[in-house]
């Protein structure tokens, strides 16, 4: 696979501190750049800016996959298959509580992948997951 560039996303949050806490301490982001209304963050080699934005009464959409209610929107980053479950495991120990726990789907198959949902204290779904094979990221 061919070096990937950097994505940069900007998502909202209503507590500019809890976020910054969670993304920081919990899923171990380096912080950058920062003002009072946004902060940097080095998302696994990329960049990701919470932005300060009043609390909002939006509802939450799901779609369903594989019999679970997936929230879109969402985001995260794949992991290295190895590092998945222990990735898990400390997020587990940081007390999230999972939309879609981790699991394993089409194992055996074409795609192979474990995948897990939660979301952060501003309710901005996120998705890690690790392919068997990375090279059917894509595969159909």
């Amino acid at each position: 696979m061919a070096t990937i560039s950097p994505f940069h996303l900007a998502i909202p949050v209503h507590n500019l501190k809890e976020c910054r806490t969670f993304y920081r301490d919990v899923l171990g982001c380096e912080e950058g750049r920062s003002s009072d209304h946004w902060v940097d963050f080095n998302f696994f080699g990329h960049q990701l800016v919470i932005h300060y934005k009043p609390k909002s009464n939006d509802t939450l959409h799901t779609n369903p996959v594989d019999g679970k209610d997936v929230p879109v929107p969402h985001f995260g980053i794949v992991l290295p298959w190895n590092d998945f479950q222990t990735f898990a495991e400390h997020l587990k120990e940081k007390k999230i509580q999972f939309v879609i726990e981790p699991y394993i789907r089409f194992a055996g198959q074409v795609g192979e992948q474990a995948t897990m949902f939660f979301y952060d204290p501003a309710g901005n779904a996120l998705e890690f997951k690790a392919f068997k094979d990375l090279s059917q990221l894509f595969a159909k």
